[in-house]
């Protein structure tokens, strides 16, 4: 199968088909979940669907390696070529690592004036502009508001859809929207909010927020544990 029916009939229509079009350039997204349900997984998911597109990516990881964050890409985009069958494997493959850049913080300092750093030295000496930014393992209870605004200036700034990920826990509190703390406080500073939790086959993946839009539609997507996958449901 090409790269482009792949993507047509990812598992990623049906997130794009339920908030509407997209999170689209400029928005945040997150996504949140206990340790260890699969929140990397799903962000390398996104990640690659946009890099099998031809765009760019930069991922932001506070808590692995640059080499175990080039793991959950090989290993996931090795069991989508496999079970999609995809032609020009080698091809695409380079194609992505081309398009992709890692930028680890696992116990340095990061922060909004860091990501801008980043995103300038990626520009002057690499000429690379990310079409989307995932940020993986962003301490949510030391975030504050101010903070996400700037972070959607500089999506804005930079024509980027920004994806996150947060982690909850099993006794958090949640709002009349099913979201859970510490992402519920800041609701308002999000386009974009999904859940992810275990049923014991799949991780099912939840939609709590879409845009301004008052009606929260039906999202049959989940996460295949086994293969690390996005399904449909």
């Amino acid at each position: 199968m090409h790269r482009k029916d792949i993507n047509e009939r990812s598992p990623l229509r049906v997130l794009d088909q339920s908030i509407h079009g997209g999170l689209g350039r400029g928005n945040l997204g997150v996504v949140v979940a206990r340790h260890g349900v699969g929140k990397t997984a799903f962000l390398v998911g996104v990640a690659l669907d946009d890099l099998m597109r031809g765009r760019s990516v930069l991922h932001v990881s506070l808590e692995h390696s640059v080499d175990r964050v080039c793991d959950y890409y090989d290993e996931i985009f090795a069991e989508l070529a496999h079970s999609q069958a995809l032609e020009d494997v080698w091809k695409v493959r380079l194609d992505v690592e081309r398009n992709r850049r890692i930028h680890t913080y696992v116990e340095k300092e990061f922060g909004m004036a860091k990501l801008e750093e980043a995103l300038s030295f990626l520009k002057d000496y690499g000429e690379f502009v990310p079409s989307a930014i995932m940020v993986d393992g962003l301490h949510f209870e030391r975030i504050e508001a101010a903070d996400l605004t700037r972070l959607r200036e500089i999506a804005r700034e930079w024509n980027s859809e920004v994806w996150m990920s947060a982690v909850t826990h099993r006794a958090a509190e949640r709002n009349e929207r099913g979201v859970p703390e510490p992402v519920a406080r800041l609701e308002s500073s999000f386009d974009v909010i999904l859940t992810m939790a275990h049923d014991g086959t799949t991780v099912d993946v939840g939609l709590r927020k879409d845009h301004d839009n008052p009606r929260i539609g039906e999202l049959k997507l989940a996460l295949d544990p086994t293969t690390m996958l996005l399904v449909r449901e």
